[in-house]
């Protein structure tokens, strides 16, 4: 068995972290102050691939693998967390179902703007009373002749505001459940459409999280992704694909908190010496070092059993349960290394920490990475 990353993957590292050092970093601190990606960068990211790393190229793709998505999340999240996430959203959660599930005519149509950032992606599932209990979903569709009909309401939407390409998830019958539902391509810009509001965060306030107000939205009947009554399957087999990207982003932050710690750990002195020279510290360094290891491993074996279609509903979900904790706790740590410095803003280890709080709540919480893993298990 080899762990080693092959030349094609160490070589996009490389190119990775040269952009996100000249691009990206300088700019974090920005995004988070100014709650907003710079248009200019989101283009720059769009021109290295990364709106589209594993879609073919004749959809406008770089035709890469799972893996070097997840490489290119975490990579990005070391520096800003915000930016990982729109990569990730835009990526897995819309690119991915209309790559899967569209017909040849819907991949040509909608895919070439999504991978070029010509327009930016969403997934339209979450509700005040349906996020992931998505049986629950009660924004309604009906036929009328060469359209559907939709109405509702969606909220914490990541990427919403861009108005671009949205993958709608309404059902026909609220009565009947996960058997109702059915997702659109739904053009954002649609009349009908309406922005509620932007949500004011705690962390990764770089990264639009919107509600939307759905008021007779018209789409045409070739908008329909896959069959209806089938969006349930599409919703489930989608959030499986994210959760590798949210575990991809929780890994990024906090490799680069752990950086950042290991770093302050050896310049800051206390009684003569430098701290990393504690036991304490070098307890805290160990801990956030193993479970960091250990996040990274079940994360590229999830990319990679999903490169090689392999049934990967529980890798994701280990993997996205354990990076998130991991986020958690390595900020976590990072801040008490850094001491009272840590609580400062000047610091980046306090962003990092508010930003890491959010990978263990979206695309469903521990909780539910739990339920589903234990449910495979008894299964």
């Amino acid at each position: 068995m080899n762990f080693d990353l092959s030349q094609d993957h160490k070589v996009l590292q490389d190119a990775v972290r040269d952009f996100v050092l000249k691009e990206i970093k300088p700019l974090a601190v920005s995004i988070d102050e100014n709650h907003e990606i710079p248009n200019e960068l989101v283009h720059a990211i769009a021109e290295m691939g990364f709106l589209g790393s594993y879609i073919p190229e004749e959809y406008g793709g770089a035709g890469m693998d799972m893996l070097s998505y997840a490489i290119v999340v975490e990579e990005v999240s070391k520096a800003c967390a915000s930016t990982g996430v729109l990569i990730s959203a835009h990526t897995s959660l819309a690119c991915d179902p209309i790559y899967r599930f569209g017909t040849e005519e819907q991949k040509m149509q909608w895919l070439p703007d999504l991978t070029s950032g010509e327009k930016i992606g969403c997934f339209l599932l979450t509700e005040p009373d349906a996020g992931s209990d998505a049986g629950a979903i009660t924004t309604t569709y009906r036929r009328e002749g060469d359209e559907f009909v939709i109405n509702g309401s969606k909220i914490f939407i990541t990427n919403g505001a861009y108005r671009g390409t949205g993958v709608v998830l309404a059902t026909f019958d609220k009565g009947l459940k996960h058997k109702g539902v059915s997702a659109f391509i739904v053009d954002l810009e649609s009349p009908g459409v309406e922005i509620l509001k932007n949500e004011n965060k705690m962390g990764i306030r770089g990264s639009y999280t919107t509600a939307f107000g759905l008021d007779d939205v018209r789409v045409p009947a070739e908008n329909l992704l896959g069959q209806e009554g089938q969006g349930f399957k599409i919703a489930m087999e989608t959030l499986n694909g994210g959760r590798i990207g949210i575990a991809s982003q929780a890994l990024g932050i906090a490799e680069g908190a752990f950086t950042l710690a290991l770093n302050y750990s050896k310049e800051r002195k206390q009684f003569g010496a430098p701290i990393c020279n504690l036991q304490a510290i070098q307890f805290k360094l160990a801990d956030m070092w193993a479970r960091i290891e250990t996040s990274k491993l079940m994360t590229y074996k999830a990319a990679w059993m999903k490169d090689n279609q392999k049934n990967y509903s529980m890798e994701s979900a280990m993997c996205k349960m354990l990076a998130s904790e991991t986020a958690t706790y390595v900020t976590k740590e990072a801040i008490q290394i850094h001491g009272g410095y840590g609580f400062i803003c000047d610091y980046e280890v306090e962003r990092m920490y508010r930003d890491a709080k959010i990978t263990e709540i979206y695309e469903g919480t521990s909780e539910v990475q739990r339920i589903v893993i234990s449910k495979m298990l008894l299964s």
